[in-house]
């Protein structure tokens, strides 16, 4: 299922420089100010009417980029956290130096054997980003260099490889690039055998390729104005991109495309999905200029995938099935009066996703919170569970890309545990360990302690926290904590390991991960009720999450961080407005705050596409519910925790905007002498900056403002 995306039309014209004075007098600070005083944005409000109602809207005028005065503003913002941060400046080096130690600055990936080839990457000391490298029938073999990131990199203040996908024979490779963090790629052609990269370039592109059986023909996803992947065009190498043709167009626009290819490599599959609905087509790989045709077609709010093997289609999907169920179908007479059952639905089993090979049938479900293994043989005579060996865990299956495969590897890891590479043999249930995250600087697993607790929500739901400290932590509400969680599109808070969050647990901190509504940790329903009317569990989730680390004395609302990204960030928005009294500190990264005002436009990018997630403020009663827990909104005269927002200039999915104006109008209404700051990536989008050390740069920032406003300095 395809991943969150919300987005914004970004002008991308140049900004005029902004001078030290015309600064000053754009925003009437006076030129001797001190830069550690608060940057003021002005009011400009913009009247918008809905269902009868006027609301003021004042500070809509930070949506125009091109506005000489809104980049002023931002870096205002910019310099005012700098002047903030300066007393921890030590601290904020030594974390980073900690962050750099952990990890292995050169390193190498498990590789991967796809036909003769071993694939895989590896990294450099003081290298921002990955080599991409094969050998030929033996992992003695030399070394053959496929792409250098560093060196494609140079030049840019952003980089980002999209799809990497080397073609059937082995002979060509495609990949796609971003250097503007707005994730739009252009998608370019390497000859393998050569090296020379071919004239074909394809620029407006988006993740997601298959290539065609024949080795020269190259399935790509485009975007439409809105920046929604609608079209899948056909691209012949050799042919002007002018002439490639489109093989298949999404005119609805909630339905994102993506695409990929069956495991056996017949088919080229291409899925077009809402929040609620799909439909795969299917292309015989061997005919790639044919045409696409349905599965199964369209219903609304059933959601499906497909698999192929031995001439059947395997289908998961969720009609009459909330958890979803397996099913078989004929490839060419796969209507649902078809359909054979595989695996039942089970009401406390979530099915995420299977794997077809040969001889085995591989099956990802989840069951209270955890994910498992399932594997089984197509003749029935092996169906059993992977083990895993702690209570808490998170398992990520990575397969095998060989259709005749006698292993899969997956990636096991756990609060305690760092990511531990895994390849497991099908038939003799034995696992080998090809790798462990190494802790250069020295990590001793059996000092820390994890656990797994349930805090009841006001209707009797269980919610899971998984939390980890280090041993001779004591429970008496002394200790500080930050709890993370996410909560929306269905997507899971895992309890993965984590480098960087050592800096905080040697520092006496808990760190916790609640798998609140919105999510799908307990199955498909924990979804369902966390989204649209039912939005609100989400917080107050959140909040029951909190209440029950404090009542069991982990730690107290003077000592409680919190943190969340994205829609993780409207979380943040949204419990600070509802329990402000509650946390102490709050991280809200690229977050998604202004939501009635972005769901209100359709003219904005993706709005339409999540009105299934969010509901369409057109009707009135997701209107007057979106509007009474909207952050930017209900913000009010009260006194708020310390706050760090972030944002991104040229971020596609919540645009740099909705920080900027929530931390704007807090502002005017905090009563409270608390920190708030804000950073604004000028030269990035969604992720932060690019490159592994100034990722690190910007986390140990974020753990610098956590710990001074706990009083932690060291």
């Amino acid at each position: 299922m395809l991943i969150e995306i919300r987005s914004a039309i970004l002008n991308t014209m140049a900004n005029p420089p902004i001078t030290r004075r015309s600064l000053a007098a754009l925003l009437s600070i006076p030129m001797n100010a001190a830069e550690n005083t608060p940057p003021v944005a002005k009011t400009q409000p913009k009247s918008i009417t809905q269902h009868g109602e006027t609301r003021n809207d004042p500070y809509f005028w930070l949506r125009d980029k091109a506005n000489a005065e809104v980049i002023a503003y931002l870096e205002a913002e910019n310099r005012y956290r700098e002047a903030v941060m300066k007393p921890v400046e030590e601290l904020q080096k030594t974390l980073y130096k900690e962050m750099v130690g952990r990890i292995q600055e050169t390193d190498l990936s498990v590789p991967e054997r796809r036909d003769d080839y071993y694939y895989y990457t590896r990294i450099e000391k003081g290298q921002d980003y990955q080599l991409y490298c094969r050998k030929y029938e033996t992992l003695d073999g030399a070394e053959e260099l496929l792409l250098d990131g560093n060196q494609l990199a140079k030049g840019h203040k952003y980089f980002r490889l999209g799809n990497f996908d080397v073609s059937p024979a082995h002979k060509l490779l495609a990949y796609s690039t971003d250097t503007e963090g707005d994730e739009v790629y252009t998608t370019y052609f390497k000859d393998l055998k050569t090296g020379v990269t071919l004239a074909d370039q394809i620029p407006n592109v988006y993740y997601g390729m298959a290539w065609g059986n024949d080795d020269k023909t190259l399935f790509y996803i485009t975007l439409d104005a809105a920046k929604r992947p609608y079209r899948v065009i056909r691209h012949v190498l050799g042919t002007p991109v002018s002439s490639d043709r489109i093989a298949f167009e999404e005119p609805d626009e909630r339905f994102y495309v993506d695409i990929a290819k069956s495991k056996d490599k017949q088919y080229v599959l291409v899925t077009s999905e809402s929040k609620m609905t799909a439909e795969v087509l299917y292309l015989d790989a061997d005919r790639p200029d044919g045409t696409f045709a349905p599965i199964a077609a369209r219903r609304q709010g059933v959601l499906y995938s497909a698999h192929h093997h031995d001439g059947r289609f395997y289908i998961l999907h969720n009609h009459n099935a909330q958890n979803f169920e397996l099913v078989a179908a004929k490839a060419g007479d796969s209507a649902p009066d078809k359909w054979k059952t595989v695996i039942p639905h089970r009401k406390d089993v979530f099915i995420e996703g299977v794997e077809t090979y040969k001889n085995w049938l591989t099956v990802s479900e989840r069951e209270n919170g955890l994910r498992r293994l399932r594997v089984r043989q197509w003749d029935g005579a092996q169906d059993h569970l992977v083990a895993m060996p702690e209570p808490v865990y998170a398992l990520q299956p990575a397969g095998n890309p060989n259709y005749d495969a006698k292993t899969i590897r997956f990636t096991y890891q756990s609060l305690v545990t760092p990511p531990s590479v895994f390849d497991y043999d099908l038939a003799g249930r034995g696992r080998t360990l090809q790798k462990q995250q190494q802790i250069p600087s020295g990590y001793d697993p059996s000092q820390y302690a994890s656990e797994r607790t349930f805090a009841a929500a006001a209707d009797g739901s269980r919610i899971p926290v998984a939390i980890v400290y280090k041993k001779g932590f004591r429970k008496d509400g002394k200790a500080p904590l930050l709890l993370y969680a996410y909560g929306s599109y269905g997507l899971n808070s895992e309890a993965n390991f984590s480098p960087a969050r050592l800096s905080l647990l040697d520092r006496g901190f808990a760190f916790a991960v609640a798998n609140i509504r919105g999510g799908s940790e307990m199955g498909r329903h924990w979804y369902e009720t966390g989204k649209l009317l039912s939005k609100k569990n989400t917080f107050t989730d959140f909040i029951a999450a909190a209440e029950h680390l404090i009542s069991g004395k982990y730690s107290s609302p003077q000592r409680l961080g919190i943190m969340g990204g994205s829609a993780g960030g409207l979380l943040m928005g949204a419990v600070v407005n509802l329990r402000p009294d509650l946390f102490h500190t709050v991280l809200a990264l690229v977050p998604f705050v202004d939501v009635l005002n972005s769901m209100s436009d359709a003219s904005l990018p993706l709005t339409v596409g999540e009105y299934e997630e969010w509901g369409n403020p057109e009707n009135k009663a997701f209107y007057e519910y979106m509007k009474s827990y909207s952050p930017y909104d209900n913000v009010k005269r009260a006194a708020y925790p310390n706050i760090l927002a972030t944002g991104g200039l040229n971020d596609p999915r919540v645009p740099y905007w909705e920080p900027a104006k929530w931390v704007a109008k807090l502002r005017t209404m905090k009563t409270d002498k608390n920190l708030l700051a804000m950073k604004i990536n000028m030269g990035a989008g969604h992720f932060g900056k690019s490159g592994r050390y100034a990722a690190l740069e910007e986390t140990a920032e974020q753990y610098a403002f956590l710990l001074m406003t706990m009083g932690i300095t060291r």
